[in-house]
C-alpha cells in the first residue's frame, strides 16, 4: 500500500495533513444577524451586479418565484462560511462592519419609483410590492437560517436599520409582518402600544432619551440632543419596518410608544436603564 494513502480522518492538503479526528464541542455560528435588502433592478441585472467584481450577497430571491421540482428556487451567491459585501458601513447593537458577522439576502424588487434624494426632500413616493410567492420563499430560507445559525429575533434586520443614513431597502412595502406571523423577527404587542403611548403622552421623553431608547434597540445613534442626520435616518428606517404607513423620521409619541413597546418584549433590561435614568431629571 502507498505511504501516501488516505487514512480515515486525516487528509492531505498542499504541504501538511489535517486531522479531523477530534473535533471540539465549545463552537458556534460566527453569524450573529441577517440583512434583507431588495436589489432595485431585474433578475438578470441584480445577478450581473451580485456576480461582479463589487458587491455581493449570500442569497438571491428571484421575482417572479421560480421552481426546481416544486420547491421555490434561490440562487446562492456566495457559500455562507465566506463573507459576502452587501452591508458596507454599517452598526447594530454595539457591532460595526457587519459584512463581518452577517448573511446577506438581497429580494429581486424595482423598489421606490422616486430617488432617495426624493424621499428624503418629503415627496411622494411609489413602493413596488412583493409578491406572495417570494415572500413564502423568503420564509422558508429564513426559517432553515435561524434554525443553523442559532439567529435571534431582533438580530433579523433590513439594510436601512444597520446603515440609516445610507440605505432605504426593503422599504416600507416590505411585509414585515407577515414574517412576524411566520415566527420570524419582531413586532411590537397592540396593547404595548397603547399602554406606553397613554404615558409617554403624560410626560412625553426628550429627544435625547428618544435617542438613547433607539440606541438601546440597536441603532448606532448618539443622544446628543438634536434632531441629526443619524437620529432621522434612524427613525425613518425604525418607521418604515414598524409603522410603514407614514415614515417621515420625525419624532413623534406614536414612533416613541411603539419603541418603548419593542424594549419592553424584547430588551427589558435596557427599557428598565432607560427609565432609571429619566427619572433622575
Amino acid at each position: 500500500m502507498s505511504g501516501c494513502a488516505r487514512q480515515a480522518g486525516i487528509t492531505s492538503q498542499a504541504g501538511y495533513a489535517v486531522d479531523t479526528r477530534h473535533p471540539a464541542p465549545s463552537h458556534s455560528s460566527r453569524v450573529h444577524h441577517l440583512v434583507l435588502h431588495y436589489t432595485d433592478a431585474d433578475e438578470a441585472e441584480s445577478l450581473t451586479i451580485l456576480t461582479g467584481p463589487r458587491v455581493s450577497a449570500h442569497y438571491l430571491l428571484p421575482r417572479p418565484a421560480r421552481h426546481h421540482r416544486g420547491q421555490p428556487l434561490v440562487y446562492r451567491l456566495v457559500e455562507e462560511s465566506r463573507r459576502a459585501w452587501h452591508a458596507g458601513d454599517s452598526a447594530w447593537a454595539g457591532r460595526r462592519h457587519l459584512n463581518d458577522t452577517s448573511i446577506g439576502i438581497e429580494i429581486v424588487n424595482p423598489g421606490p419609483d422616486r430617488s432617495f434624494a426624493a424621499l428624503e426632500a418629503g415627496e411622494a413616493v411609489r413602493w413596488a410590492p412583493f409578491p406572495d410567492a417570494q415572500i413564502a420563499a423568503l420564509i422558508a430560507l429564513l426559517r432553515d437560517l435561524i434554525a443553523r445559525h442559532d439567529i435571534a429575533a431582533t438580530d433579523i434586520l433590513s439594510h436601512a436599520e444597520v446603515a440609516p443614513t445610507r440605505k432605504i431597502d426593503p422599504g416600507p412595502a416590505f411585509p414585515w409582518r407577515r414574517l412576524f406571523a411566520a415566527g420570524i423577527g419582531t413586532w411590537p404587542d397592540v396593547a404595548r402600544i397603547a399602554r406606553h403611548r397613554q404615558a409617554l403622552a403624560d410626560r412625553p421623553p426628550s429627544l435625547a432619551t428618544l435617542q438613547r431608547a433607539l440606541a438601546a434597540w440597536g441603532y448606532a445613534v448618539t443622544p446628543s440632543g438634536r434632531l441629526d442626520a443619524e437620529t432621522r435616518g434612524a427613525l425613518r428606517a425604525f418607521q418604515m419596518r414598524y409603522r410603514p404607513a407614514d415614515h417621515d423620521g420625525e419624532a413623534d409619541l406614536d414612533t416613541a410608544a411603539r419603541l418603548w413597546a419593542l424594549l419592553e418584549q424584547y430588551r427589558p433590561e435596557a427599557l428598565a436603564a432607560l427609565d432609571d435614568r429619566d427619572s433622575e431629571r
